[in-house]
């Protein structure tokens, strides 16, 4: 079946609508052209590429190794899928209107992007912000492709790969789609990711065998920018201002559901709104197919703070991809998704309408949308909680990397250990120590197995997200898993190390961080960096 061929619901990301509320604060906290073608460099307007992206023996992001790289990946006369974004501020309607950043559209998310494994991707980026934002924040911005290995000059992070794009101008990404799978992109600027800077992409397998019917995209957020003149630069201010001080009280578990699967912290930011495609819970976006049918559901977390706990009511959930790599099959209940994961389902939808919910692991409160097979069908109540929350839960240990996509056993020929850690009073995140203005870059050469031991020192659960590579899970305690999951985004629970394994085959400089974006602005990033 081509992906043409089937149905779309009115629960597109960029255009469906509907959701729920509830103001909480835990923690007193609410709060020119350029282009990058070709193998080319970006550069926008004026500007340059950065002065120092890499040091003398590094693999910079403008390298021979780079273009080599890409000129491998491109496929001879391989269609071109144009699509333009322009970064502005605009009022949004989320059932309830606020002022915000957009990709242009008038929505958030931004614009569903799509095309084949293979397809180049160019990317039109005009970057209307204001040139001095009323709060402070940085009027400069950039894109980046979360979960693709592409060549690392077009991954969209300011003063690693790129300059970041200055207002008033445009700049271009094109790069090869590659594997097929559930994708997103945004900013990767500052706290941008929190001003609704984010949107879906997904690229279709020319191979795909078909196995359902209807698709939805769901794309989970937490919301606070413009809310009560809240913006994220004002809450990272209030965070750093404040500390960590704790309200145990407050730390309530989702929805009225079972204990926090992400330790006893779920997040430093308690948002007054959580959303599904763009809508509060009163105003929900719906979903539609018919009774019998097969849906696969792509579920994308791109929260700044909040891991969602997600459960279709009346249905139980078969996990076909993790991070977009296909799985062995695993049929649960319920599954938990931290900040920048995603997986696949499969339903076997009933008659009716039935409550999709994301409850805020750790939190108070959730997000929720409809998926209707029944016309005449009343919809449940708005506060109805699926006891499919309580069920059973998907664990790491349940997934399986398919046959097709096992990483190929091999004795590592190099281990990093990052251990994380936190300045609480200061509200400063660390990796080995080190605020990401202060890093000592990870070396790795390519051709070689790299392991990644990632050591949680903190009483927080930390999203451990690597740039351009996939790798695979694996136990610490042991040889290793030879089958773990393949994936670009891990929850490391507190107290607990998680390890894994990549082949380093991508050259350039390439970030790795925790994905929670008040964690990552306030120093917990650094880069794996290959050396000549």
């Amino acid at each position: 079946m081509n992906p043409s061929d089937r149905q779309q619901s009115n629960g597109d990301p960029s255009h469906g609508r509907d959701l729920g509320s509830r103001p909480v604060s835990r923690r007193g906290v609410l709060a020119g052209a350029g282009t990058l073608a070709g193998l080319g460099a970006l550069a926008a307007c004026g500007a340059g590429p950065p002065a120092a992206l890499a040091s003398s023996s590094s693999v910079g992001p403008n390298s021979p190794q780079v273009a080599r790289f890409a000129a491998a990946h491109a496929r001879s006369g391989a269609p071109v899928r144009d699509y333009a974004l322009t970064t502005r501020p605009e009022q949004v309607d989320l059932g309830i209107t606020v002022p915000t950043w957009t990709y242009g559209t008038g929505t958030v998310p931004g614009p569903l992007l799509r095309g084949t494994t293979g397809d180049q991707l160019r990317v039109a980026l005009t970057n209307q912000l204001p040139t001095v934002s009323p709060d402070g924040a940085p009027s400069g911005t950039s894109v980046h492709w979360h979960g693709l290995a592409i060549r690392n000059d077009m991954d969209g992070v300011p003063d690693v790969t790129q300059p970041a794009i200055p207002a008033g101008t445009t700049a271009t990404y094109q790069f090869t789609l590659p594997h097929p799978g559930t994708y997103w992109y945004h900013s990767h600027d500052g706290v941008q990711r929190d001003r609704g800077l984010t949107g879906p992409l997904i690229i279709d397998d020319p191979a795909e065998p078909g196995h359902y019917d209807a698709e939805f995209i769901v794309v989970l957020d937490d919301w606070i920018d413009g809310i009560g003149g809240a913006t994220p630069a004002g809450v990272l201010a209030d965070l750093h201002r404040a500390g960590m001080r704790m309200d145990m009280g407050s730390m309530g578990s989702m929805m009225g559901g079972p204990t926090s699967a992400v330790g006893g912290d779920g997040g430093d930011v308690d948002y007054p709104y959580y959303l599904v495609n763009g809508r509060i819970p009163d105003a929900p976006t719906v979903f539609t197919a018919r009774p019998g049918q097969r849906a696969r559901i792509r579920v994308i977390n791109a929260a700044a703070d909040t891991a969602f706990r997600v459960a279709l009511g009346g249905h139980r959930l078969t996990v076909t991809h993790a991070d977009a790599y296909p799985v062995t099959p695993a049929t649960v209940d319920t599954v938990l998704l931290g900040s920048g994961e995603r997986y696949d389902l499969l339903v076997y939808l009933c008659d009716g309408v039935f409550p999709l919910v994301a409850a805020a692991e750790g939190k108070t409160g959730g997000a929720r949308a409809l998926v209707r097979t029944s016309p005449a069908a009343a919809a449940p109540p708005a506060g109805l909680v699926p006891a499919e929350l309580g069920g059973r839960l998907l664990g790491y240990a349940d997934l399986h990397a398919d046959p097709s996509v096992v990483l190929p056993g091999r004795a590592p020929d190099r281990t990093h250990q990052l251990v994380l850690t936190a300045d609480m009073g200061r509200y400063v995140w660390m990796i080995n120590g080190r605020t990401f203005d202060q890093r000592q870059p990870l070396p790795i050469r390519e051709g070689e197995r790299v392991r990644l031991e990632f050591v949680n020192q903190t009483m927080m659960y930390h999203p451990m997200h690597l740039h351009g590579h996939t790798f695979a899970l694996r136990d610490p305690s042991s040889s290793g898993r030879p089958d773990g999951a393949r994936k670009d985004t891990v929850n490391v629970l507190p107290r607990q190390t998680v390890a894994v394994e990549f082949d380093a085959d991508n050259p350039g400089q390439w970030l790795t961080h925790c994905h929670l974006a008040y964690h990552e602005a306030a120093g917990m990033m650094t880069v794996v960096s290959y050396q000549a």
